[in-house]
């Protein structure tokens, strides 16, 4: 099973994306899980390197919108400097505002399900823009 970290910030677009994963059946087969932050108990003040290391050491893919390159703990600057060649994907909406939009929402979900699917061939890549 692969679990989803549903960032703090994205939630609501998280579970618009969850129901075309549903609608579609892709959620029937157990195969993916999307948490929150609340569910695994990490503080919603962490820093983006505190969560990058808390998925990564979970096992878990982080699904975000906008975790940038600000600052010495941003999520840009961890991935560049703690990134490795087994490390799991930070998956990115590209543009977390266009998730209400169904044909949208639907490309997103089958990247996203790409990406479970060939998990393995995106280890050590750091971020993964959808759709």
């Amino acid at each position: 099973m692969i679990l989803v970290l549903a960032d703090h910030n994205i939630e609501g677009q998280a579970l618009l994306l969850w129901s075309a994963l549903a609608i579609s059946g892709r959620l029937d087969f157990d195969l993916v899980r999307l948490m929150t932050f609340a569910d695994t108990g990490l503080p919603f003040a962490s820093t983006d390197r505190a969560v990058w290391r808390f998925v990564q050491e979970q096992g878990m893919l982080l699904l975000t919108g906008n975790r940038n390159m600000d600052g010495a703990d941003s999520l840009e600057q961890t991935i560049r400097e703690e990134n490795h060649p087994a490390a799991l994907p930070v998956i990115t909406i590209a543009r977390p505002d266009r998730i209400i939009e169904r044909s949208y929402r639907e490309v997103c979900a089958d990247r996203l399900i790409e990406i479970g699917m060939y998990l393995d061939n995106y280890r050590g890549v750091g971020r993964i823009y959808i759709p």
